[in-house]
């Protein structure tokens, strides 16, 4: 079980560190444009998280005899899934701490600037900038800025995990 876990997990993990890395460049190249990297940083999530669906086929199938209940089938996609996610960490919080030590900066005024564009009044503007000022003050803590960025993929390799598993399951 531990072999097909660790596979999957880092193939996952693998393919999410190597799209973020291009991700990363491309907003290096074009700093500012958020939204497409916010696009390409999902669909890169999605993708890699599809070794989770692949991975617990792989336990049914090779170590399973192909029988797997939902449960053993959570229990091995969440296992892949928090390794994916760990590296999807360890990446960013590399990239972030080489590339990207304003990042967060940047990021706080593309999103002011999009919401002035909105239309948005003085005040929610007001209140949305000390909300930032907050969340930047927060990131400044490696082990908070670990924290929200482990929360950016595990819900989506959560759901893939519960799709996963109700799937791929099947008893004697």
């Amino acid at each position: 079980m531990q072999k097909t876990i660790l596979k999957y997990g880092l193939i996952s993990g693998g393919i999410t560190a190597a799209l973020m890395l291009c991700s990363a460049l491309f907003l290096w190249n074009d700093p500012g444009n958020f939204e497409n990297s916010e696009i390409f940083g999902y669909a890169s999530i999605l993708l890699s998280m599809l070794f989770v669906f692949l991975g617990v086929r792989a336990y049914r199938d090779q170590v399973a005899d192909g029988l797997i209940s939902f449960g053993k089938a959570f229990q091995v996609g969440l296992l892949i899934c928090l390794i994916s996610c760990a590296i999807y960490v360890i990446t960013w919080m590399i990239i972030y701490h080489t590339m990207f030590p304003d990042f967060m900066d940047q990021f706080v005024d593309y999103s002011l600037k999009k919401l002035r564009e909105s239309g948005a009044t003085a005040e929610e503007i007001t209140k949305q900038t000390e909300q930032f000022e907050y969340y930047k003050e927060l990131y400044k803590n490696p082990l908070v800025a670990a924290g929200i960025t482990f929360l950016e993929p595990l819900p989506v390799g959560l759901v893939v995990t519960l799709a996963s598993a109700g799937i791929l399951r099947r008893q004697a």
